[in-house]
């Protein structure tokens, strides 16, 4: 059973984390994407807290597919906290992709390029404000893979990826975040009717429950038992978090050096 978060002690922990990484690296703030789901509104609200409002700013970057509710919720959170937020639709720059590759991409690839478009406008606004970029994928997708590599993937600080999902409901009643945006299912909005839950033909809480298995080392049956699920399942999710390594890692580089980058250079991520 996945052991429950303390919640003011997981907001201290990231705030510092936060805090400490921004100064450390002499910028002004972050920047961040804001979707109108509960992973960046808890991100968005723990580093204002982190930061002051004045150095936060998020980019909401919809398209032809994104959800009513997403536009809504993310106008909630913006208004609600008073938060800074540009919005940049990005479908002009998806259908210049579209022209520029003579036709349209299958749907899976045109979603990749709709991440990495966002990355772009990103980067872009940080390098411009001398920001770093604030991720806001969680353990759950990083584990097995779902999010876009040099997508939404692409950041400089992840500051929930030690938190499954269902850890980050907790964190977001904690925070105050409204309720219609903790309830409604979790979409990246990738094409319309897409859901998190549907693409990995499984709900979160079975998930979160097999990779604290497999994170623990707990034997298969165990797993089973524990996430009420089958083998197969388990077995599934196994295969996943295997095939995605790539994507949490440096690219790999032949080791000829005493010390090797993204191999055994090591240096601190913060000191103090």
């Amino acid at each position: 059973m996945i052991p429950p978060i303390d919640p003011e002690e997981a907001t201290l922990v990231i705030t510092d984390f936060i805090k400490t990484y921004i100064t450390q690296a002499d910028a002004d703030g972050v920047v961040l994407g804001l979707s109108g789901g509960v992973d960046s509104a808890v991100v968005a609200l723990l580093t204002t807290r982190a930061l002051g409002k004045k150095h936060v700013h998020c980019l909401f970057m919809p398209d032809a597919a994104t959800p009513d509710n997403d536009r809504r919720h993310r106008h909630l959170i913006t208004t609600k906290y008073k938060i800074p937020c540009t919005t940049i639709d990005i479908t002009p720059i998806i259908d210049t992709y579209t022209t520029v590759l003579g036709k349209r991409p299958p749907k899976k690839t045109l979603a990749n390029i709709k991440a990495r478009a966002r990355m772009i406008l990103l980067f872009t606004y940080a390098n411009q404000t001398h920001r770093l970029v604030c991720g806001t994928s969680n353990k759950s997708e990083m584990l097995v893979g779902y999010f876009t590599k040099y997508g939404d993937g692409g950041a400089d600080i992840q500051p929930i990826g030690d938190l499954y999902k269902t850890q980050i409901y907790q964190l977001a009643k904690y925070l105050g975040i409204p309720k219609p945006i903790i309830t409604k299912p979790p979409t990246a909005g990738l094409w319309i009717g897409q859901t998190d839950e549907g693409e990995l033909k499984m709900k979160y809480g079975t998930l979160d429950q097999i990779l604290f298995g497999l994170e623990c080392k707990l034997p298969t049956p165990t797993i089973q038992r524990e996430a009420h699920a089958t083998k197969a399942q388990v077995e599934r999710i196994r295969a996943m978090r295997a095939r995605s390594q790539h994507k949490r890692r440096f690219p790999l580089i032949p080791k000829l050096g005493i010390r090797t980058p993204g191999l055994d250079w090591r240096s601190p991520v913060q000191e103090g």
